[in-house]
């Protein structure tokens, strides 16, 4: 099982990313996906889910109607587009591997990808 993170970068406040997360060993339709973020000095925090069986979003309140998760089974890949970006929103992001019935359990994680919102 891996999965690999990309599409960090830096943008200025109100500008967009889409991070991409390229799994292998497993396929997405069988497990949920979820994207997490931890920024210096503050706790990892869990920003987007995408359920295994029908694609079903779930965000966290911060990015609620600015972030966009979806997925792409023929490519084993998820994205998280992420739009109207905030300084507060700088973090190193991270893509993870959770259940077959729930956004719990996450044991596999790629790689983070740095996301810096500053102008």
């Amino acid at each position: 099982v891996q999965l690999q993170a990309s599409g960090g970068g830096l943008v200025q406040p109100g500008g967009s990313l889409k991070l991409s997360c390229a799994a292998s060993g497993f396929t997405l339709d069988d497990y949920h996906i979820g994207w997490f973020r931890q920024a210096p000095g503050k706790e990892r925090e869990a920003v987007s889910c995408i359920s295994a069986s029908d694609g079903e979003a779930f965000y966290a309140d911060s990015v609620k109607g600015r972030f966009t998760i979806s997925r792409d089974i023929a490519k084993n890949t998820v994205y998280l587009q992420m739009d109207s970006l905030k300084p507060g929103d700088t973090a190193v992001y991270q893509c993870a591997r959770g259940g077959t019935s729930g956004c719990s359990g996450f044991r596999y994680w790629g790689r983070g990808t740095q996301v810096t919102v500053s102008s």
